[in-house]
């Protein structure tokens, strides 16, 4: 894998608060890791479309999944192109005013063409996007049949043009807000799993495994 940096290219630069934006491969990367849905926008008739979906990061690549009759799946299978888009709210920035108030995230935007994943490939790309989603699942869920993998499309997005975004620490309030006497400050959030909930038609007798009870998301294997 290259451990350069992404070049800024005149899309993928931040114009509006430059200092918050990030072009380090191990930046976007980790943001990449740490999430599970994305919103993939492209044009479709010449309408902008954006679909949310899962995803997974496998190195240097990005992969997607869908049904082969998908307006999204014909469009970038064609050679469409693809602006994917990936945020992390972390917390809600109160300021003194409402007009100073914010949000913490990490976000990261990619740009790209995507190809579809022939036959030998698809399987493991969907191994990894199962992994992503719950490590461990993979090895005790029931196989995918030919006939599953057939029938699904695993398209690949080099990560080739991508930037970051991110925002972090207190509000911003000017100097004249200071004295105001209202609280001030960060409201932490955090995507946290509950109490699994067993499916009304589980059979009496099956416990969840520790990739239930100890779940959390992590990053795909590369």
């Amino acid at each position: 894998m290259s451990d350069h940096d992404y070049d800024s290219t005149d899309r993928s630069r931040v114009r509006r608060r430059p200092e918050r934006g990030s072009h380090e491969r191990a930046v976007v990367e980790e943001i990449l890791d740490d999430g599970l849905v994305c919103h993939v926008g492209f044009v479709a008739d010449g309408r902008p479309i954006v679909i949310p979906m899962g995803y997974a990061r496998d190195g240097e690549r990005l992969l997607l999944h869908g049904a082969p009759a998908s307006r999204l799946v014909k469009t970038l299978e064609a050679g469409a192109e693809a602006c994917i888009s990936v945020t992390l709210l972390d917390g809600l920035v109160l300021a003194r005013s409402a007009f100073n108030s914010s949000m913490n995230y990490r976000s990261v935007v990619v740009f790209g063409k995507c190809r579809s994943l022939a036959a030998e490939d698809r399987r493991k790309a969907l191994e990894i996007l199962t992994e992503h989603f719950a490590p461990g699942r993979g090895a005790e869920a029931r196989p995918m049949s030919e006939e599953e993998i057939a029938g699904t499309v695993v398209l690949a997005v080099s990560i080739d043009e991508a930037t970051a975004k991110v925002r972090t620490g207190d509000p911003v309030d000017p100097e004249e807000d200071l004295s105001f006497p209202v609280w001030a400050g960060v409201i932490p959030l955090r995507l946290r799993p509950g109490t699994p909930i067993p499916a009304s038609n589980l059979a009496a007798g099956i416990e969840p495994s520790r990739v239930v009870t100890e779940y959390r998301p992590g990053p795909a294997a590369s």
